[in-house]
């Protein structure tokens, strides 16, 4: 059924109710449960971010009881003292992001994907200085006690201590990767050469731990701080190899991944079908995205950052199963997707992120799409849970072609009992609004389409700039920060 949403309305409201002897698929209230999911969530995002800094602090009061300050009895040694601190608590921020690149389950799950690389990126620049800081009051604690100036004890560790050479490339590794991870450098670059610079990273973290533990009897042994960094080093090393290399290995081994057919959606536009076994386990998860990589020549190393635009489908009699992504053309890796031959393999790693329903707080749910960004969010209306008549859906397109997957929504919100509005037309000039030209001369807001909006969870994925607007307008209308889930798949 279509009716305006009200007179004048630019949207139409497609309202559907669930046909004689359909049953619900979940229970009519889940507000409690969502309210224990979001205490547990806040609960792991405290202890977390106390472990975090708990662990700066224990790499300071460790060196400090190892009888650190005791060597203090001049200016020089002062500056050599501060130095050391400086270099534990560095690399000690240094070993934090690489525990948050390193897509750790309950960080994912607890932070997020985006927010977890972007404290990831913010821990950069403070470690980088400290490190950097390291280095030069250490030279200058050292030069002050030999009568030379930081320049020279500098060339002179370099050639006469055992290991020191290595700490020094290992800065100049971190200066590199840090100046590259800059949003105004790295956008200058594709991002396989960014990638491949990012993994000096690790590269930078293996040259500087013999000098750590080889100059000056700093982790001496029988000492805790041996210990304790013999202990968070093998730590962070065994989650990134498991994690970021065995575990996806695992899964593109278990699944067995191939193209099935890629067929058009609409210009630009395609839904990519792959087929494979036990697909069951990557269920339930409508909106969290998979990171994919097809194993054809000029696309193998290429990974692909794209969320499920449909849940697997039940095993067959072979016990293959099926499920889609869809993508839209927005450059030449995209592009080469869409010339796809079928039985090309797949390697998948995920899922990853919180764009789905472990971060729910609330029992209604708003879904908001514009673009291809509609995909994922026809994903999570399939799987999320939620009663007839406590979902809202809007999808933003200059016209009808442009909401991708569209039909497909309608259907789904016919059986499932969701409102679905059409937002199209022409974009106002104004750049800090999200919907179409005539929707805001008529004075409409997105509380007109939402009246309860405030007591919703709203999931918002489309282009950066237009999603941006869309969470403003939902803040404005009383959205709490914990209700608003977007997610960046972009690097």
């Amino acid at each position: 059924m279509t009716t305006q949403l009200r007179p004048g309305a630019p949207a139409h409201n497609h309202s559907g109710h669930r046909g004689p002897g359909a049953v619900a698929p979940h229970a009519p209230s889940r507000a409690g449960m969502f309210a224990r999911q979001h205490r547990g969530r806040l609960f792991r995002t405290d202890a977390l971010t106390v472990i975090a800094w708990g662990s700066v602090a224990a790499a300071v009061a460790l060196w400090l009881a190892d009888g650190g300050a005791t060597v203090i009895s001049s200016p020089a040694s002062a500056f050599t003292a501060v130095g050391i601190v400086t270099g534990l608590a560095g690399m000690d921020l240094v070993l934090l992001m690489l525990l948050l690149a390193a897509r750790i389950p309950v960080i994912d799950r607890t932070f997020g994907h985006d927010r977890a690389l972007e404290f990831h990126r913010r821990l950069g620049k403070p470690s980088l200085y400290l490190l950097l800081a390291h280095g030069l009051l250490v030279a200058t604690g050292y030069g002050m006690a030999e009568g030379l100036d930081p320049v020279s004890e500098s060339v002179a560790l370099w050639v006469l201590v055992p290991d020191m050479w290595l700490a020094f490339v290992s800065m100049a590794l971190f200066i590199t990767v840090v100046v590259t991870s800059l949003v105004a450098v790295r956008r200058r670059f594709p991002y396989e050469f960014w990638y491949a610079v990012h993994l000096l990273t690790y590269a930078a973290v293996g040259i500087s731990l013999p000098h750590q533990f080889s100059v000056g009897g700093l982790f001496a042994e029988g000492t805790w701080q041996r210990w304790y960094w013999l202990a968070i080093c093998i730590t962070t090393g065994a989650a990134l190899l498991y994690f970021r290399v065995l575990q996806p290995i695992a899964a593109t081994v278990r699944h067995q991944l191939t193209v099935s057919r890629v067929t058009s959606v609409a210009p630009g536009v395609v839904n990519i079908e792959m087929s494979g076994y036990q697909l069951d386990r990557l269920a339930g998860h409508g909106g969290r995205f998979f990171t994919w990589r097809f194993l054809a020549p000029g696309l193998w190393w290429h990974p692909h950052p794209f969320s499920l635009s449909a849940e697997p489908l039940a095993p067959g009699p072979g016990g293959e199963s099926k499920l889609r992504i869809t993508v839209r053309n927005l450059g030449e890796g995209s592009g080469r997707l869409m010339r796809l031959r079928p039985g090309t393999r797949v390697a998948v790693e995920g899922p990853y992120g919180m764009f789905g329903t472990t971060a729910r707080t609330r029992d209604k749910v708003v879904m908001i799409g514009a673009g291809v960004g509609i995909a994922p969010l026809r994903a999570l209306l399939e799987s999320t849970p939620f009663s007839p008549g406590n979902a809202t859906i809007l999808l933003r397109g200059h016209s009808e072609t442009e909401l991708y997957l569209g039909s497909e929504i309608l259907e789904l919100c016919e059986d499932r009992g969701a409102r679905l509005f059409h937002l199209t037309g022409p974009r106002v000039r104004q750049e800090t609004n999200w919907l179409p030209e005539d929707a805001v001369r008529a004075g409409y807001t997105l509380a007109s389409y939402v009246p309860d909006i405030a007591d919703s969870d709203v999931y918002i994925c489309g282009p950066a700039a237009w999603a941006g607007n869309v969470i403003s307008a939902a803040r404005a209308a009383g959205v709490g920060a914990d209700q608003i889930h977007h997610e960046r798949f972009d690097w």
